[in-house]
This record gives C-alpha cells, structure tokens and sequence, in this order.
C-alpha cells in the first residue's frame, strides 16, 4: 500500500496542523448555505492566491463520503489518465484514505485509465483540496485522478468524456455519498483584462455543462487554461449523473493578493447540483 507524502505542505499550505486550521479558516464561509453537489470546480495554487476561492466552494456544499478528484498532471510522470486504488494520503490534517472499492468499479470500467501512482507523487492539484475537505470532514475517502494535458483537440476531448462517462456508471452502482471535483485555474501570466475577458468564457461553458464548448473556447482563443480535461470529464459525468444546475460560487485573481494586474492567474469555482 502506498503512503503518499504531502508534496507541496509547507509552500502551497502551512505544514503545522495549528497554523493549517487557521489558514483554512480564513477562506471559508461560515455562513454558506450548503446543497448536495453532483460536482464542483476548484482552483488549485496556494492557500494566499486561491484558497478564498476553493474555500467559498467548500463552505456551500455538503460533505460527501467520497470526493473522486481529477486534477492536471503538471509534473509529466505516469500515464495519460492515472488513478490510484489503493493507498494513504498522509496530511497534515490527517490521513486520507483512497476509496478502493470506487477506484477499481471506476477503472474497470474505463479503457483510457490505468494504475499509476507515480504520478501523484509530487502533483499538487489534487493535494491542495484535501485540507478544506478535512476541515468540514474527518472521515472522507478520496480517488485521485491525474490527467495529463494535452490540445484541445476532439481525440482529448473523447477521452476525457469516456473518463467522465465511466465514473459516473460506477458512481451509480455505489451506495456511498460521492462528489466530483475538477481541479483547475483559468487563465496563466495573462493581464488582469485578458484573464476576466477568457475567462469568462470558460466559465461559461462551465457552467453550460457543456464540455464540448468549453473545449471550443479554449482551443478559439487560446486560453491558458491547465485544467480544462478534468473539467471536461467532470462535467460529461455529472450530466450523466443528473447534474443541471451549476452556478459560479466566486472568481477571482492572484493580483488580490499579489496586486500585479500585468499577469494573473484566473481562479473559478463552480458547483454544479441536480
């Protein structure tokens, strides 16, 4: 069984448990009303650029048994769709199991995905998500899903859909609480201008459940966005899974923070509920 290390505690997020708490605290909404969500969208750079956005996320849902997490692979390693089915997340909130019985129902299931934990070693956008999930919740189970990122072509896009299609027939067959995530920010290094104007159209189609505009909109205009094959998959599962509602909870940049408006990153979420 793997122990998979935190790979980015004490840069992203603050490696003490106390100071974690507090960091969390800071971004969520105590006073969000909460709703079931069939999936969300999560933004995934550190806690002072993003963690008000994947907080206010967060804050307005309930917490499921199992949160099945796609995320882009940033590092390279592993395979094109690589998902862990068994194994620990240690964290400094505690450790996170892996939802074995989910993973293996979802992979069996799917022809593009295949067993690989080398690529979670050091991949922070699935990572990231695990203290807000912590802090509303002590006993969640996790499937990570790594995606590598490839163009915005149709070969991607059937993927990602056949990935998306695969978990929600797997999700159907189980009796557990389980939500979506898509980890992903917008637009990269763009002006404050640029970023808002993109990435508003990828929010869009977003919130179209529309994967196959999303994919249009990136690929027309070049929007730099890292994440938009988890969000497709995701997207193709909670349409399967009677998702028709989704609604931009917050968007925001990293210039709130930084105060740079010559090049932001985008930070959206989105819930997406029956």
């Amino acid at each position: 069984m793997m122990l998979r290390n935190p790979a980015v505690a004490g840069t992203f997020y603050y490696n003490d448990r106390g100071m974690l708490m507090e960091q969390v605290m800071e971004c969520i909404n105590p006073k969000a009303k909460k709703t079931a969500a069939t999936g969300v969208i999560v933004p995934h750079a550190g806690f002072v650029y993003s963690g008000r956005v994947a907080g206010e996320v967060y804050s307005a849902i309930e917490m499921p048994d199992t949160f099945v997490i796609l995320g882009p692979n940033h590092t390279g390693l592993g395979g094109d769709f690589s998902a862990m089915t068994s194994g620990v997340w240690k964290m400094p909130l505690g450790d996170v199991p892996v939802d074995s019985a989910l993973a293996e129902s979802i992979l069996k299931r799917s022809k593009m995905l295949e067993i690989d934990d080398m690529a979670h070693r050091r991949e922070h956008s699935i990572e990231v998500q695990l203290p807000f999930m912590q802090y509303f919740s002590d006993h969640i189970q996790i499937v990570p899903i790594a995606v590598k990122h490839y163009e915005p072509d149709d070969r991607f896009l059937s993927a990602c859909t056949e990935v998306g299609r695969a978990i929600a027939s797997a999700i159907r067959e189980t009796k557990e609480r389980v939500t979506l995530v898509a980890s992903t920010d917008l637009s990269h290094y763009e002006t404050q201008e640029t970023a808002e104007k993109n990435d508003k159209k990828a929010l869009d189609a977003i919130i179209s459940l529309d994967e196959k505009k999303l994919f249009s909109e990136v690929s027309k205009n070049n929007i730099t966005m890292c994440g938009y094959g988890p969000a497709a998959a995701v997207l193709a599962a909670c349409r399967e899974l009677g998702g028709r509602n989704a609604r931009l909870v917050r968007y925001a940049t990293s210039a709130e923070a930084s105060g740079d408006y010559s090049q932001v990153v985008g930070y959206g979420g989105v819930i997406i509920s029956p």
